[in-house]
């Protein structure tokens, strides 16, 4: 791979990705950030102005609505609450939250096309964004964000830790989003575009919704509980399915990892055995640079989710293997 490859430049310098097209909701008001505490699955009750959470929206049942991230900003003077997540999926959050919004003081709008979004990857990345903004970035914790300035124009910049590299997301008003790219780039940063970013998040472990989830999954399935769900929190929907199964200690499936070997990805759905009975299904696969070999992402039956774990893939009569790996790969 040469210097420019934007998958090399991920992992060893610095590569840019538009991130424009992610949903983004904004919920303002006195009553935004209780609202949207008792609606999602983190403490956003006691979230400070500057901080940011990954969350998830579940229904009563505990079945995934949606999956982002949710930061109290300030921005153009107003404080509000950011919810951002995949593409397509902005209607279908705002549909949720309205449903529930009864009297309570909140304003929600759809922010999607108000906000682009230019994502930083790479261990160069503060580098970069050191000489872009001609100022030291402050060190920031997962999630948390600062407001910078480009030319007299409001830039929010966001650690982003989804991909298990130094990265962050640059917020700002679309008609500044040239203007931004273009200095990243002057700064050494490469462009980069979605299959780079794909064998990036598979690499990390990081679920996408509508991929690797859906309202037909139970939310503890999907493994994010340590990142994604607080416990401490007090109510909120979808807490009872939820603390049952932390009770039980263990779900029926579970989102891991599998090494695949040499040979093309997998395709979503592709079944994976342990002997003859049925064990698993793969939700998204890459050929990974870094671990030269197909990986995967896959739920998978209780008994057959230890990393080590000894799998087949079907057909089974192709004689492919693959092995359970512990989250993230790289």
């Amino acid at each position: 791979m040469n210097p420019t490859d934007p998958y090399l430049a991920a992992t060893q310098t610095a590569a840019l990705f538009d991130r424009s097209a992610d949903s983004k909701i904004e919920l303002a008001g006195p009553d935004a950030r209780l609202f949207l505490h008792n609606l999602c699955t983190q403490d956003v009750k006691n979230l400070p102005e500057g901080a940011g959470c990954e969350a998830f929206l579940t229904t009563a049942k505990a079945r995934v609505m949606a999956h982002g991230i949710v930061n109290h900003v300030r921005w153009q003077g107003q404080a509000a609450l950011w919810f951002d997540t995949v593409p397509g999926q902005a209607e279908r959050v705002l549909a949720h939250l309205n449903h529930f919004l009864i009297s309570e003081q909140v304003e929600l709008a759809e922010r999607t096309r108000a906000l682009a979004v230019l994502q930083l990857v790479g261990p160069a990345a503060t580098t970069v964004l050191n000489t872009t903004f001609a100022a030291p970035l402050p060190a920031l914790k997962p999630w948390q964000h600062v407001a910078l300035t480009l030319d007299g124009n409001d830039v929010l910049v966001r650690s982003n830790v989804s991909v298990h590299l130094p990265a962050y997301d640059c917020f700002c008003a679309p008609a500044l989003a040239p203007l931004l790219q273009k200095r990243l780039v002057q700064s050494d940063a490469v462009p980069a575009g979605n299959q780079a970013y794909e064998s990036l998040r598979v690499e990390a472990g990081w679920p996408v919704y509508g991929i690797d989830m859906d309202e037909n999954r139970f939310v503890v399935e999907v493994g994010r509980n340590a990142q994604a769900i607080c416990y401490t929190k007090g109510c909120f929907l979808g807490q009872e399915p939820i603390v049952m199964a932390r009770d039980r200690g263990q779900v029926n499936r579970t989102l891991a990892g599998v090494l695949c070997g040499a040979g093309p990805a997998l395709t979503a759905g592709t079944k994976l055995y342990a002997g003859d009975a049925e064990v698993g299904q793969v939700t998204s696969s890459v050929v990974s640079p870094r671990l030269g070999q197909t990986i995967a992402l896959a739920y998978l039956k209780r008994g057959s989710q230890a990393p080590g774990t000894a799998l087949m893939i079907e057909p089974t009569s192709a004689g492919r293997q693959a092995v359970v790996c512990a989250l993230p790969f790289a």
